[in-house]
């Protein structure tokens, strides 16, 4: 069990036995210029804080990103970002910064829709996980940044929720990309922990209101998320397990070069546009190969 620390952790729970979370950096801002994000949930006692109805995966049935005559080949990209304690304050950084998002995608490929999310522990937090609706507009992008909740939470045990993300993207999303033109859409983890390795039934029921009669093995679910997005796992600088081997190791495993050390958090729109716009290079490359070859041999 993680204690009390820079990044927050457990403490004992004064006269009543047993431990409570210590929100750490996040302390500050319970009422400071952060109260009112995350639907100024901040404010009250951490007892009613609960996801925002609009991110709430809760008898959802799916997030789509559809095409329509404003934007009839759509690129979806997925952005879900861990909100717990050894992130430190790199939610509040990427809230800020991921506002810019939409307009450098918008420079580099042509009708993107993003849509945003936040990761917690299914375990022990109260928004364990968080999802935006897919977006094409600046506004409508920067309301679900702005209803996150940073709760600054986790379970202490080096791993956290990036499963049921996986889950959501298999099993929730519709994308017209995917079913229309056959393209993936591009899908970004950010964090800097492990994901546990099943995704649980009863976890399921809860998160998502839907029965799941058995577990989820991890390399299941991401095969499944695989079948319409391209995951990538980014690690970013300030969180408290940035430099660990065993956290980088054990996601390069599972995703080969589809992970990347961002030490500088300013950055993070600059990277997830650079590997959004060489996905629709390769993708529209391969997709005239085809056309060539199909030309040549008719």
């Amino acid at each position: 069990m993680k204690t009390n620390g820079a990044a927050g952790g457990y403490r004992p729970r004064h006269g009543e036995g047993g431990f409570e979370w210590d929100l750490g950096p996040y302390a500050g801002s319970y009422l400071g210029p952060d109260a009112e994000e995350g639907g100024g949930l901040r404010r009250r006692p951490y007892q009613q804080w609960r996801v925002h109805p609009m991110l709430d995966p809760y008898d959802v049935p799916v997030r789509e990103a559809r095409d329509s005559a404003e934007h009839p080949e759509t690129v979806p990209v997925a952005v879900l970002f861990d909100v717990t304690g050894s992130m430190r304050d790199v939610p509040a950084q990427l809230r800020e910064r991921l506002t810019r998002l939409l307009p450098a995608l918008r420079a580099h490929v042509a009708h993107p829709m993003v849509l945003f999310g936040a990761i917690g522990d299914a375990t022990c937090d109260r928004a364990p996980l968080q999802v935006g609706r897919f977006a094409a507009d600046d506004r409508g992008a920067e309301r679900d940044l702005d209803a996150i909740l940073l709760e600054g939470g986790g379970g202490g045990q080096m791993s956290e929720s990036y499963e049921l993300a996986l889950y959501f993207l298999a099993r929730h999303t519709a994308l017209d990309s995917r079913e229309r033109h056959g393209k993936r859409g591009v899908a970004f983890l950010i964090g800097d922990e492990l994901p546990y390795p099943f995704v649980k039934g009863h976890e399921v029921a809860g998160v998502f209101g839907e029965p799941l009669v058995k577990d989820i093995r991890l390399d299941t679910v991401l095969r499944d998320a695989g079948a319409l997005w391209d995951v990538h796992f980014v690690i970013p600088g300030g969180a408290l397990y940035a430099g660990d081997h065993s956290v980088g190791g054990f996601w390069r495993e599972l995703l080969g070069d589809r992970v990347f050390d961002l030490s500088d958090v300013s950055k993070v729109c600059e990277l997830i546009t650079e590997v959004v716009a060489n996905r629709v290079m390769c993708a529209e490359a391969t997709a005239c190969a085809g056309k060539a070859e199909a030309t040549a041999c008719g």
